[in-house]
């Protein structure tokens, strides 16, 4: 890493000459995650299935247990299908369980479950991806350093209280402000950040 003045405005730059946050900034599989897809648009079903339900699990945890965790986590909830994953029962949650590749929590694995089917029940209303999105707020972020960075808004309150109320677990305000980060329904990249402004939904470049 080089130490430069760009450190002081809450971004790394590295050796690449890329300016990062530093949660993003040395560990390669966080620094991937960062650069290639964290804060890019997720519009489908399947996606946005899969990060509701990763990011539940996350909860209490770091994101980088979670990240390196997530094949494991595809092959235990049959790649996040939720056509399939509604059809769990109680033996599958005991074998999850007793899974140790995963994030072993009972309550966090059934909601899983019961994400699934709230998943399909919504295809009746337009389905997940534009019952998210309709969240979308009309303003982002413009963070400078970490602190400025929020952790729950008036949008994310609303999409918490909105999925509840259509029968979807582990969607609290403050996981959902995460969604809405990593699938680029906000953009609270570092203004100082090489990926701030590119997932193309905001103009902050």
């Amino acid at each position: 890493m080089t130490d430069t003045a760009d450190s002081l405005r809450g971004v790394i730059v590295g050796d690449d000459g890329l300016a990062r946050p530093s949660w993003a900034a040395t560990d390669p599989v966080l620094k991937d995650y960062y650069d290639r897809e964290w804060g890019m648009p997720v519009r489908d079903e399947h996606g946005l299935y899969e990060r509701i339900c990763l990011e539940g699990f996350q909860a209490g945890l770091s994101w980088a247990t979670i990240l390196k965790k997530r094949l494991a986590f595809r092959a235990a909830f049959a790649d996040f299908n939720p056509e399939l994953v509604q059809t769990f029962d109680e033996s599958d949650v005991e074998r999850l369980m007793a899974d140790a590749s995963i994030v072993r929590n009972r309550r966090k694995i059934e909601a899983t479950i019961t994400n699934a089917k709230a998943t399909i029940s919504l295809r009746e209303h337009g389905g997940l991806a534009d019952f998210v999105w309709s969240f979308r707020p009309t303003e982002t972020p413009a963070p400078r350093t970490p602190e400025e960075v929020p952790t729950t808004s008036e949008a994310s309150i609303a999409l918490s209280k909105a999925l509840r109320a259509k029968g979807f677990a582990f969607v609290g305000p403050t996981t959902m402000f995460a969604l809405m980060e990593a699938i680029g329904m906000i953009d609270t990249h570092l203004v100082d950040s090489h990926r701030r402004g590119t997932s193309g939904v905001w103009n902050t470049a």
